[in-house]
């Protein structure tokens, strides 16, 4: 069966993080993606090789005449190019917007930055942390007596990153393949991630999201937060709607307790709430309140390690993770129909550095088709 972006090609300009987090999303929907890498760069990137997971890898040195060439040789039959450089860097090499249009009109250029192309910070350093932390994703990510903490790499990379990167590229595939015409798009963590907030901020006007940490709905109400269990691990409760928090009263044995028979948005009354609900966790490990609460409408989860949810029977029946080779990796999603795709294997950086400089060399183009 084909997959829904089969027809799709697209260049990679080896990088880390949320580039290749695209490319191997690109991939993972049947894209046929080759990705340049840098040789001898002393082993794994440290992100590991599980995003070039789909991708044929060739070795290419940019700053020679022989990999310029070979990239604009690729960019001719290309969709799409990724790069995660500086602002500037690609231009440098010969390589930009400017040099690959020339060569392909309808190419869409994606550039993947934390900062952006322009701006004050455009040229300096930074991680996932440093965009999260200024772009106000990062704010609200912990109770207002913990330090901020967002989850690692997620919130911004992948968040704020890679998924609108993507949604950038199809966009400009679509205008390409309508007009001939390729664009380039910027695409900078700090936009998507403060893009991201606009749900919170929509929250503003009907009070559940405050202007300082203790005074939101995640960060003070007792029936939206998480809670420790006997044995050391976590759960979640988060019944807003007043029938789900009465049936988590209900199964919790608290209906009728003075204490939460009053309006469940009365905020006096969650301390002592948040007390009670805490005490109570307390009393029995994660598996007991998985028992009684799963399932339910009370808006119940546990919290769960990546290695825990592979073997939850819900994640299990959809096929959400997999172990191929003992490697611990999320399936291909969305899905289209009623199975995730399968998982394309990994290969190690450079391995199709000869048959794809072969094939350029008999004429060929260096796509599968």
């Amino acid at each position: 069966m084909e997959k829904v972006l089969h027809t799709l090609r697209v260049l990679e300009i080896g990088g880390l993080g949320p580039g290749p987090f695209c490319a191997m999303h690109l991939a993972d929907l049947g894209a046929d993606v080759i990705s340049l890498v840098r040789p001898g760069n002393g082993g794994l990137p440290i992100t590991g090789d599980l995003l070039n997971r789909g991708k044929r890898s060739v070795f290419a040195d940019l700053k020679s005449p022989e990999g310029r060439a070979l990239v604009l040789q690729l960019v001719a039959q290309a969709d799409i190019l990724i790069e995660g450089m500086r602002p500037g860097s690609m231009e440098r090499l010969g390589l930009g917007p400017q040099e690959c249009h020339a060569v392909n009109p309808a190419l869409v250029y994606g550039r993947m930055t934390g900062w952006g192309q322009h701006g004050p910070l455009a040229h300096t350093a930074g991680h996932d942390a440093n965009y999260t932390a200024l772009s106000g994703a990062m704010w609200g990510c912990s109770p207002a007596d913990a330090r901020p903490v967002a989850p690692v790499g997620v919130l911004g990379d992948i968040g704020g990153g890679a998924l609108y990167l993507m949604t950038g590229l199809l966009a400009g595939v679509l205008q390409a393949r309508a007009s001939g015409q390729g664009t380039v798009v910027d695409a900078a963590i700090v936009d998507g991630a403060a893009h991201m907030l606009n749900l919170m901020l929509s929250m503003r006007s009907t009070g559940l999201v405050g202007d300082t940490r203790s005074t939101s709905l995640h960060t003070m109400a007792p029936f939206y937060d998480t809670y420790v269990c006997a044995d050391g691990e976590h759960i979640v409760i988060g019944p807003i709607e007043p029938q789900f928090y009465q049936l988590l009263l209900q199964r919790l044995g608290l209906e009728g307790d003075p204490d939460f028979t009053g309006d469940q948005w009365d905020r006096r009354a969650w301390p002592q709430r948040r007390a009670r609900l805490a005490a109570l966790f307390l009393q029995h490990p994660q598996a007991h309140w998985q028992a009684l609460l799963e399932g339910t409408d009370a808006c119940f989860s546990a919290v769960l390690s990546p290695k825990a949810a592979l073997h939850h029977p819900h994640l299990q029946a959809r096929g959400v993770y997999a172990e191929p080779q003992g490697t611990l990796q999320a399936s291909p999603a969305p899905r289209f129909g009623a199975a995730p795709y399968p998982i394309n294997p990994t290969h190690p950086a450079g391995a199709h550095t000869e048959a794809v400089l072969q094939d350029l060399a008999q004429g060929g183009r260096g796509w599968r088709a």
